[in-house]
């Protein structure tokens, strides 16, 4: 029997919350897997571009009617959904869409739960069109086992839900949907049955006939899945949306280093940086056998980490996210590669911008030889800005070498990929280490917050 749990209060970013409970032993919604990414622009063009071109994405199905462009883009397992974001002069598109989802927030004893106006509702399919003023990645969309069960579950827990369970269906078979709104900022989560549907994406789409070469695996660029997405939010919101998420999805906690505070999270406050990083998984709370389609089955899971700054250190790039993204949302996606050396070359040979850190990174007393003992050049790693942490937490039992027992990670940032300062995305290979490179936290804040400096002296140049 699943819990109930009664709305007592309003959190801090104005939305109904559970209260604290110290277990919640089944979650309102079973999520399976991650399914998509969307993204909503202004300038669909440039983002397509940019995703071809620079990142070797494959644009592989879209939807173009009078209204609304969408256009899905795949990159082994990690799809990235691209819409047009809506300008003052498109306002019918979104008036029509909240006269569908008007009334379907708390309410427990609705009749007419399940029902819609197909036609209405499915006007931006599988998500909302929101009046946002700057581009923005608002939706993360996950596979459930049953949409109608989540959203009344859901919907009993308090959810906000901006579209109810809806079904399409085309000649392949049909998928049932409703979107939810997370407790972060404009932040939704459309939750899909597609059980039933036997075709390559989704209905409404017009998938893309690809050649041979498309379909064989990009060995020069091998990415295979999302690796995490992160949260930048307010200082002391961290636990609630960490109970959200635990209660109504089932996320359960990830240490991102294994001493780390149960209350504080993982915390830089020193040489004038000041973050809390806290992390979240899904994928081994849902019911045994599911796992992501990844490539490489080792990495299924895509974890959740919510980034806030404190305030001993001054403003950061945390800080200026919420300003410019005015809410809070997602601050950037790691992209996991099987080979990030190789990855990044590309991408930089195509056009697209790393953040490096200072070259004494490379340099530094142990850093060299930790980057060699894990069979790496540090010049080929600054030559884009890669960086190597060591999990220090090795078994001491294993009797491999030192060089076969290191568990690393390496890991890159792009420099934001819209025209305001906010989304950026990681590049990240994993040799066995789990984190998120806390050892390298340093270097990267320190070079993201030199371009944050830089852009703030030509903007006040300009």
């Amino acid at each position: 029997m699943l819990c109930k749990i009664k709305i007592l209060t309003k959190d801090s970013f104005g939305l109904d919350t559970p209260p604290v409970k110290t277990s919640h032993p089944n979650m309102a919604a079973y999520l399976s897997r991650l399914h998509h990414i969307s993204l909503h622009v202004s300038n669909v063009e440039k983002i397509t571009s940019d995703l071809v071109s620079k990142f070797k994405f494959n644009l592989f199905a879209t939807r173009l009617t009078d209204r609304s462009r969408q256009l899905a883009f795949r990159k082994g397992a990690a799809v990235f959904v691209v819409n047009e974001r809506p300008t003052r002069g498109d306002v019918r598109l979104n008036e029509e869409l909240e006269g569908t989802t008007e009334g379907y927030s708390a309410g427990p004893h609705r009749d007419n739960a399940g029902k819609y106006n197909q036609d209405a509702s499915t006007k931006c399919l599988y998500d909302v069109s929101p009046h946002y003023s700057v581009d923005t990645v608002s939706n993360v969309c996950f596979e459930v086992e049953d949409v109608e069960r989540s959203f009344k579950t859901l919907r009993q827990m308090g959810c906000n839900f901006l579209v109810p369970p809806t079904t399409v269906q085309d000649e392949s078979g049909h998928v049932t949907y409703s979107v939810v709104k997370s407790i972060v900022g404009n932040v939704c989560h459309t939750l899909i049955d597609r059980t039933k549907y036997e075709g390559s994406f989704l209905p409404g789409f017009d998938v893309i006939e690809k050649d041979g070469s498309l379909n064989e695996e990009d060995i020069s660029c091998p990415i295979t899945h999302f690796d995490h997405i992160t949260y930048a939010c307010p200082r002391k919101t961290t636990h609630q949306v960490m109970r959200w998420y635990e209660k109504l999805f089932g996320f359960q906690r990830f240490f991102i280093e294994s001493n780390e505070d149960v209350d504080e999270g993982f915390v830089v406050n020193q040489e004038g940086i000041g973050l809390r990083l806290t992390a979240m998984e899904y994928w081994k709370c849902s019911k045994a056998g599911i796992a992501l389609p990844s490539v490489n089955k080792n990495e299924p899971d895509c974890k959740f980490v919510i980034a806030e700054s404190l305030p001993e250190q001054g403003r950061n790039q945390v800080d200026t996210f919420l300003e410019k993204h005015r809410a809070p949302g997602i601050q950037h996606i790691g992209l996991y590669t099987n080979n990030i050396v190789s990855t990044a070359h590309v991408m930089a040979e195509a056009g697209v911008q790393f953040f490096s850190p200072p070259l004494t990174y490379y340099t530094e007393v142990g850093k060299q030889q930790e980057i060699e003992e894990a069979g790496h050049d540090p010049q080929v790693l600054a030559q884009h800005g890669i960086l190597l942490d060591t999990d220090l937490h090795q078994d001491p039992s294993s009797q491999s070498t030192p060089s076969e027992n290191k568990r690393y990670l390496l890991q890159v940032f792009t420099k934001p990929i819209f025209e305001e300062d906010t989304f950026f995305l990681e590049l990240i290979e994993r040799r066995g280490a789990t984190g998120f490179g806390e050892g390298n936290i340093r270097a990267l804040w320190r070079s993201v917050q030199a371009h944050m400096e830089n852009q703030r002296v030509d903007s006040h140049g300009a």
